[in-house]
């Protein structure tokens, strides 16, 4: 056999070897980008809402910022995961966009964390509030974030399912370490959140124009872009991409065959049978139920529960910031219980009787949970009706707090698995969508629920006095129905290979 033949045939072997599925040892690796990834979604979610409060943007408005996540989720995923199901690059169809979304993601950091000190750069006064300056540069890098966060998933997940080849159990096994890795990145990004000393690390991130607030998320988010080229440059030398080739296509069929994007997406839409419809339904409640909670989680305990506020006095601000740390640590507990859970993901459906009864109960746990934070609230403050304004809460009800955060972590972990489980395996089979079309079309079930949150959360709150309250009570009624459509309506997840065989 001649050399040409013999590279011929490896040739041959590597690319049959994409049709089989992947080691797990590739997964995991690939699944570890969620770590960096997760990392800095954890900082935005337990840092940037009360931080936007700080710089004079009102509670009342400040759910408006986030409306750059759940808008750049719907067109962006979507988009991004249409053209990495046909990128042609040498590199792969998947890896080029993964790194594009880690150089973005760097980008947005360097302005997040900088941009009280280019506000004042650009005219900002230290007393003035709001710091317009600086709230237009932090929405700017904070939109780049969410594009990049985007274009770094979405691509992510179809990898996954990629390596996975079809395979349901190793579909689901892939979805749990994602999961799992989501929890460290978690972990992470709520420690580092929580601790108020961080700065000391890098003294220069303490300026004029940034107090140690600013100073300890501009030293949490060099953290998060250091974690995250780590894992990205790691992972995308060691696992190789597929290659694309375009199939040929009948001249006279072509014009059909090139539906723009938005053609695709509807066309999936259009040939999706009831299961699939419902599956978007439960999915679409239950992120109405989480993003509540997920947006202004830490601003309940530093106004709630601590009884601070970011408008008020000295004191008041500094109760309010020990609230915001308390509740990123529960954040840190939530991430902990998260990652062991999504672990035991596969074993617990079986034990509960499939995946979908495992989603409705847990959909349960979350409305009971919710509903909780009314009980905690009204606690503390009739504690602080005895100990006085400044008293914070008690030791046992700060405990109850962060057991909460702990307890959700369960459907937490649940909600980041068995959804995405069901969209790689039972849409695209019945669709014919690739793996990131139809990872983009559930994602239009969970962004489309965080823009209605987003646009109507802060007024609906003000409508009942303020606070958060309203919004976790809209959302513990809506993971309750949730649950109830997961357990009746839901389609139960189709036989992993090997279960066929022996059936």
């Amino acid at each position: 056999m001649g050399a040409k033949d013999t590279a011929a045939l490896e040739t041959k072997s590597m690319e049959e070897d994409f049709d089989q599925p992947s080691p797990l040892r590739k997964i995991v690796s690939v699944a570890s980008i969620a770590a960096g990834v997760q990392f800095g979604w954890a900082l935005q979610l337990s840092l940037l809402t009360p931080y936007v409060q700080l710089l004079g943007i009102p509670h009342k408005w400040s759910s408006l910022i986030w409306l750059c996540g759940p808008i750049s989720g719907m067109i962006v995923q979507p988009i991004v995961g249409f053209h990495s199901d046909r990128c042609t690059s040498r590199f792969g169809r998947r890896r080029p966009f993964i790194a594009s979304g880690a150089v973005l993601v760097a980008i947005a950091v360097f302005l997040i964390g900088y941009a009280a000190d280019i506000g004042y750069k650009m005219g900002d006064k230290l007393e003035q509030t709001p710091r317009v300056r600086a709230i237009g540069i932090f929405a700017l890098g904070f939109w780049i974030l969410d594009v990049a966060n985007n274009t770094l998933q979405g691509p992510c997940r179809a990898f996954l399912a990629d390596l996975a080849a079809g395979d349901a159990k190793r579909t689901r096994l892939a979805n749990a370490f994602f999961s799992f890795f989501m929890a460290v990145g978690n972990v992470l990004g709520y420690a580092a959140g929580s601790y108020t000393n961080l700065h000391k690390m890098f003294p220069f991130a303490m300026t004029n124009a940034c107090d140690i607030y600013c100073a300890n998320l501009k030293s949490c988010f060099f953290l998060s872009i250091t974690l995250l080229v780590i894992v990205t440059v790691t992972s995308l030398w060691y696992v190789k991409d597929k290659q694309w080739s375009p199939p040929p296509v009948n001249p006279d069929e072509e014009k059909t065959k090139s539906l723009p994007f938005f053609g695709e997406i509807f066309g999936a839409f259009k040939v999706m049978e009831r299961p699939m419809w419902m599956l978007l339904i439960v999915t679409a409640l239950n992120w109405i139920a989480w993003f509540p909670f997920l947006l202004f989680d830490t601003d309940w305990m530093g106004r709630e529960v601590y009884g601070g506020s970011s408008e008020g006095d000295d004191r008041m601000k500094k109760l309010y910031n020990q609230g915001v740390h308390s509740g990123a640590l529960g954040l840190m507990f939530n991430s902990i219980v998260l990652g062991f859970m999504s672990l035991g993901v596969e074993w617990i459906g079986r034990k509960v009787g499939g995946a979908k009864r495992l989603w409705g109960i847990v959909n349960f746990i979350l409305a009971v949970g919710l509903a909780m934070t009314v009980l905690v609230t009204k606690l503390a403050a009739d504690y602080r009706k005895t100990a006085g304004p400044y008293a914070g809460p008690s030791p046992g009800i700060r405990a109850g707090a962060l057991s909460l955060f702990a307890v959700l972590g369960i459907p937490l972990a649940i909600t980041f698995s068995i959804p995405l489980t069901l969209a790689s395996s039972i849409i695209s089979s019945s669709s014919g969508a690739g793996h990131g079309l139809s990872l983009g079309v559930l994602n239009l079930a969970i962004v489309i629920p965080q823009v209605v949150v987003s646009l109507g959360g802060g007024p609906f709150d003000a409508l009942f006095g303020g606070g958060n309250l309203p919004a976790f009570i809209v959302g513990a009624t809506a993971a309750a129905i949730s649950g109830v459509l997961a357990l009746t309506v839901l389609p139960s997840p189709p036989a992993s290979n090997n279960q066929k065989k022996n059936a």
